[in-house]
């Protein structure tokens, strides 16, 4: 029983570390983002090295202040921008502009926001991770998911001839992410297994702009994808 225990507890602290670099990584936050909210609406207080640790699986023990107060900022983030631009516009116009170019909550399958009680369930391993957050990709498949995205979305098109279009379908704002997405299917760079993670939902959008099958799901995209990363592989050996 003791092993099963420290089991729960190691297979929690990775689901929650998961789940805090993808909400960071889907919302292209520093680790300052979230504390500053917290602080400045009063919602309890978290440090910007507890959501470093706590996304690098780090902080072992994190007290119940931490859980509230990631709780209470994801529900204020769940009112969206109207409700933060009424709260911060006076006294936080930064944080407000980083909030505006995306603000994406924390939630469960039914759509309502992750509770401080689901937070602390999760971290000591007696619930999942919701569904849209419950994949992990490992490090040495992402290269192989890299190049299965730029060929499903470029159908065997030089990038020069498809790049408007694919760029117009992918749903996110922020510069950098749009640099990285280019790149990745322009073949010039792989996104890292933690990048994937957190693009996965935004890529499966795209996807299903270009056309592709609407009713598989992040889940099903992330399996075809994995599928054609093999295919990829074997047409590489025998070429």
């Amino acid at each position: 029983m003791s092993e099963d225990f420290r089991d729960r507890l190691l297979n929690g602290r990775r689901a929650m570390a998961h789940l805090i670099h993808v909400w960071h990584e889907r919302n292209g936050w520093s680790h300052k983002v979230l504390p500053a909210l917290a602080e400045s609406l009063d919602l309890g207080r978290v440090h910007n090295s507890q959501i470093s640790n706590l996304r690098n699986g780090k902080l072992a023990a994190p007290g119940p202040e931490v859980f509230l107060a990631l709780a209470q900022a994801n529900e204020v983030l769940s009112k969206g921008v109207t409700f933060l631009r009424d709260q911060l516009i006076d006294d936080h116009p930064e944080l407000l502009k980083v909030l505006a170019e995306s603000a994406t909550p924390l939630l469960r399958d039914d759509r309502t926001p992750i509770s401080a009680g689901d937070l602390f369930e999760i971290f000591i391993g007696l619930q999942p991770l919701p569904s849209c957050f419950d994949w992990f990709i490992e490090e040495e498949e992402a290269s192989g998911i890299s190049a299965a995205l730029a060929e499903f979305f470029c159908k065997g098109r030089p990038w020069r001839q498809c790049r408007e279009e694919v760029m117009k379908a992918y749903p996110v704002n922020k510069l950098f992410r749009r640099e990285r997405f280019a790149q990745v299917i322009a073949g010039l760079r792989d996104y890292s297994a933690q990048e994937l993670d957190g693009e996965l939902l935004d890529l499966y959008l795209t996807h299903k702009v270009l056309g592709g099958n609407a009713h598989i799901g992040p889940d099903g995209f992330l399996k075809d994808l994995r599928i054609r990363s093999k295919v990829l592989n074997i047409e590489q050996v025998f070429e």
